[in-house]
């Protein structure tokens, strides 16, 4: 990789284009070098200085934030938690493009249920709900504002991001097929978040064992119209789409949630979803801050080895300021770092580590921040909403479409905002190679070929992008990880406790945010 690529990049005309200005933007977010020590580095000198701690949690992800959360409830101030990057959060964390807020990854949490109730107590603690009157009310303010989403399909945008105008009576009725199956599954298991609450029941362990796809095949359900809708599900949750995900992941979207609804249909309610505009580093930031101001939090802080020893644990980690390794002993070592990062640092890692290192495939992701100086002139129909999708965009990439940075203001006139634009790779064979050899502006283009029917001066109103790439963002449920993951509780010992989002076999909040309150909670 050339380090012109993701150094703050040069400022490029856009050609071609009438009254197009100069479009500023970079890299940002995420050190790619860094992340990369671990992997290109042999040289590591000895350690300079020795650090004692009761406990130590290696990776400051929404898992080690819960981690160390857990800790505190418990009365316990003698920990630290290191940290790789700058800022602590892992996929949930913030930037501001000209002086507005907006998310590097992770942009919305689902109203949790009553199967994390660790989640449901984080928000009370945050003032995100109370109850009144004996019953529990959401902050408004923290709820996605109205309108929630549209679809840009055949020339216009149209509410909901299910294909709907124009479409074919068949079309409909394999929606409803798709819609029976899936509440007869939600019938017949017990679909939960975080899954990791309960083992995986046979039902769930057959329909992991198949491609989503594959079983959509079985089931007669052709359409391209749910099945585009079905493969955003997957890439927008997992990272890759239903040829590559299991069926248990492709139900799992639906079945652990609201099901699935054809709009016209008699169904309950959809949930609500809270948001920001700094998306989920709204959470981690609060979780982080007492850690800071406690000096408990290191960044810059690159984990190079985890061993126990006779009286506790040993662990080395290179400081980025000090250009120096610092080893750190403790009594206990919460490892929430990535399976793939755990069993390279762990020394003498157990079978089972190493077996769920080798099961799990990751989805490399990209995350541009698109400054527009005024609101963007749209097609006919549904007004702008926070999530819009562009059907079948895009010069052979998929991308997720964008959420409006500034969807969640309160505003009377429209100005300036971001535009959160995602995309996922993990479908593509190279598509972590692509992700990183590809300099900032292929993927400028890429957004406004992707964006630009629906908004035609696009062009015109983008000031600056700031490009945020993950080579390794999630874990892909892909046959037969259930198997693998399910019914094992992440490792543990009197040592030593795992926590991860990783354990669960894919990558949400609520997943990372149950197993890392666990591991705090074990830990003596």
């Amino acid at each position: 990789m050339k380090r012109r690529h993701f150094l703050a990049a040069s400022a490029l005309p856009l050609l071609g284009c009438d009254n197009a200005r100069e479009i500023q933007g970079g890299f940002a977010g995420v050190s790619v070098e860094r992340g990369h020590l671990l992997r290109d580095r042999k040289d590591w000198p000895a350690p300079s200085t020795t650090r004692r701690t009761r406990v130590l949690i290696a990776g400051g992800g929404v898992a080690g934030l819960a981690a160390a959360r857990a800790l505190r409830l418990r009365g316990m101030a003698n920990f630290s938690l290191l940290e790789l990057e700058d800022s602590a959060g892992g996929n949930a964390r913030a930037t501001q493009v000209n002086g507005l807020p907006c998310p590097m990854g992770a942009h919305y949490l689902p109203v949790p249920g009553d199967d994390a109730p660790q989640l449901q107590d984080l928000l009370e603690e945050l003032g995100l709900r109370r109850r009144v009157s004996g019953r529990w009310q959401w902050d408004a303010r923290h709820l996605c504002h109205s309108p929630q989403e549209r679809l840009f399909f055949q020339g216009a945008w149209q509410e909901g991001l299910l294909p709907l105008q124009g479409v074919s009576p068949q079309t409909l009725d394999q929606y409803r097929k798709f819609s029976v199956l899936v509440e007869q599954l939600r019938r017949a298991a017990h679909w939960v978040i975080p899954v990791t609450s309960r083992h995986a029941d046979a039902v769930q362990l057959q329909l992991d064992a198949v491609p989503f796809q594959g079983w959509l095949e079985q089931q007669g359900l052709t359409d391209p119209q749910l099945r585009w809708y079905l493969d955003y599900c997957c890439r927008d949750d997992y990272g890759a789409g239903l040829a590559m995900v299991s069926a248990w992941a492709g139900i799992h979207y639906f079945a652990s949630r609201h099901g699935f609804h054809v709009p016209g249909d008699e169904a309950g309610e959809r949930e609500g979803v809270l948001t920001w505009p700094e998306g989920n580093a709204w959470l981690t930031q609060r979780l982080a801050a007492p850690l800071a101001a406690a000096g408990q939090l290191h960044t810059g802080q690159t984990v190079l080895r985890i061993a126990q020893t006779k009286h506790g644990v040993e662990v080395d980690a290179f400081d980025k300021t000090t250009q120096s390794v610092q080893r750190w002993q403790a009594q206990h070592c919460i490892v929430a770092l990535p399976v793939m990062v755990a069993v390279r640092v762990l020394q003498d890692p157990p079978a089972q580590l190493r077996q769920c290192a080798a099961a799990l495939r990751y989805a490399p992701w990209l995350v541009a921040n698109v400054h527009i100086d005024r609101p963007l002139q749209d097609r006919p129909g549904a007004a702008p909403s926070w999530d819009n999708v562009v059907y079948g965009a895009g010069p052979g990439l998929q991308s997720l479409g964008y959420v409006d940075a500034g969807h969640q203001n309160l505003q009377q006139v429209p100005g300036a905002s971001v535009l959160s634009w995602y995309l996922a790779l993990g479908d593509l064979a190279q598509g972590r190679r692509l992700l990183l050899e590809q300099p900032w502006t292929h993927w400028r283009d890429t957004l406004l070929a992707d964006l630009g029917e629906a908004h035609p001066d696009l062009r015109q109103r983008v000031t600056r992008m700031s490009i945020t790439r993950y080579g390794h963002a999630m874990a892909m449920p892909i046959p037969g990880t259930l198997r693998q993951l399910g019914g094992h509780a992440p490792l543990t010992s009197d040592r030593l406790s795992f926590a991860h989002a990783d354990w669960a076999g894919y990558s949400i909040f609520e997943e990372a945010f149950a197993l890392g309150h666990a591991a705090g909670n074990r830990t003596v």
